[in-house]
């Protein structure tokens, strides 16, 4: 019997250490989408180093064969999906690739369309319910499925929509899934914002934008939306060429526009929405600015509460979080000099004239800190406080080709950078 209660004991505390460790990997969050599983920025995990060893966290492995280009990565149900610009036996194409998250080992390789000549693919592929999308840099959406790279269906932003971009650059955006939509933004006359069944491909609503001034210019910017429930009503808020605009998630009605935080040249940092404010900014001498929201009817008003100088405050690309009541981003043009902006005020909590390195930095939150990543490829860790300035961490990893623009990306205690076709995981957690 003392035989039996011992081992019916010890059955026990291994079904608990089975149902324990089931749910600490149930608990880890996937990155499914570009700035995140809420496209913010922000990561939720916790217990990572709070201090880095002078040479960086431990370098896990690494991987050489992504071809160019500038996406991030998504990680969904043990893949990681980037694209990237390789050579094939016709010359070179851009491409959606699938790497196993264990092994490395390539998965798939899927052809999206013609290569981007000014350094690769912009977007980073979004994953939903088993399928991938992605944006090709010559406005190509494909639906793929996640486990096979089988292209389900596909659209051009320019044959079927009518696309357009406001500058050179092309097309940048990762698409946004809301429910049963895709939403994505191929600039056209009568379709600068669409919303398609993510299953289908078939379009469910367009929405042209009317004219909201004069600044910027015609077409999509290179901004990623972000869906928001304002005052009881959903909508889309995208940065296109001639600046913010809200759209009805249901119909596809504009709702506002704002003109003012438009430039010229690239429109780029994704929105920052919180209640019933919304943050946004560009660079090449333009600022930044908040808006209110007020509901009127079925339609919206929107209300400049504050607008900064490119003085005070503009981010280039690299975009800004939200902690709190305040935002952290790198301020100016080809610039990422670190700032804590008060979102409510506009006050500038603390701002360095100079940054740590040279070039924009992509910016993420995790766990108290900011991880700033320079376009040089220096990364810093800064703990995020409006008190003070302060730097806890620094390194510089291996380099690629070209500027390092992907963002960060935290996935189970493990930090991803890439740099062209290079990509590194680094350990952040205690373990």
């Amino acid at each position: 019997m003392r035989g039996l209660q011992r081992w019916h004991g010890k059955a026990v505390l291994a079904l608990a250490m089975v149902l324990l460790t089931s749910a600490a990997t149930a608990a880890v969050p996937d990155w499914p989408h570009f700035r995140g599983p809420n496209c913010d920025g922000k990561s939720t995990e916790t217990g990572l180093l709070q201090q880095w060893p002078e040479e960086g966290p431990e370098l896990l492995w690494k991987l050489q064969s992504l071809g160019r280009g500038y996406s991030s990565v998504s990680i969904a149900d043990g893949t990681i999906f980037t694209m990237g610009d390789r050579e094939i036996d016709s010359g070179e194409s851009q491409f959606v690739i699938a790497f196993d998250l264990v092994t490395q080992k390539e998965l798939w390789c899927t052809r999206v369309g013609p290569p981007h000549n000014g350094g690769g693919p912009r977007c980073t592929p979004t994953i939903d319910d088993g399928l991938v999308y992605a944006v090709g840099s010559s406005g190509d959406l494909l639906c793929m499925a996640a486990d096979t790279g089988d292209v389900c269906w596909s659209k051009s932003f320019a044959d079927d929509f009518g696309g357009k971009m406001m500058s050179v650059w092309k097309y940048s955006e990762s698409p946004l899934i809301d429910g049963d939509k895709l939403v994505c933004t191929p600039g056209g006359k009568e379709a600068a914002i669409v919303a398609l069944n993510k299953k289908t491909g078939d379009l469910i609503w367009k929405c042209a934008i009317p004219d909201i001034g004069n600044r910027g210019k015609d077409g999509a910017g290179y901004s990623s939306m972000v869906a928001a429930d304002i005052e009881g009503l959903r909508q889309y808020i995208q940065i296109l060429g001639r600046g913010a605009v809200g759209v009805d998630a249901e119909t596809g009605k504009y709702l506002w526009g704002y003109n003012r935080v438009a430039n010229g040249v690239a429109n780029i940092p994704t929105p920052i929405v919180r209640g019933n404010l919304v943050f946004v900014t560009t660079s090449y001498k333009t600022g930044c600015a908040l808006l209110k929201l007020t509901r009127q009817g079925d339609g919206m008003d929107v209300e400049e509460v504050y607008f900064l100088s490119p003085r005070e405050f503009e981010n280039h690309h690299g975009g800004v979080v939200l902690v709190g009541d305040h935002l952290y981003g790198g301020d100016g043009q080809n610039n990422g000099r670190p700032v804590c902006l008060e979102l409510l005020s506009g006050r500038i909590a603390w701002k360095q004239e100079r940054a740590p390195d040279g070039g924009s930095a992509a910016v993420l939150y995790a766990d108290g800190h900011l991880i700033f990543r320079y376009d040089k490829g220096t990364v810093v860790l800064i703990e995020a406080t409006p008190d003070e300035f302060k730097v806890k961490a620094q390194f510089k990893p291996p380099k690629g080709g070209g500027p390092a623009w992907p963002h960060p990306v935290i996935h189970d205690g493990k930090l991803y950078l890439r740099h062209d076709n290079l990509l590194m995981c680094y350990q952040i957690s205690g373990r």
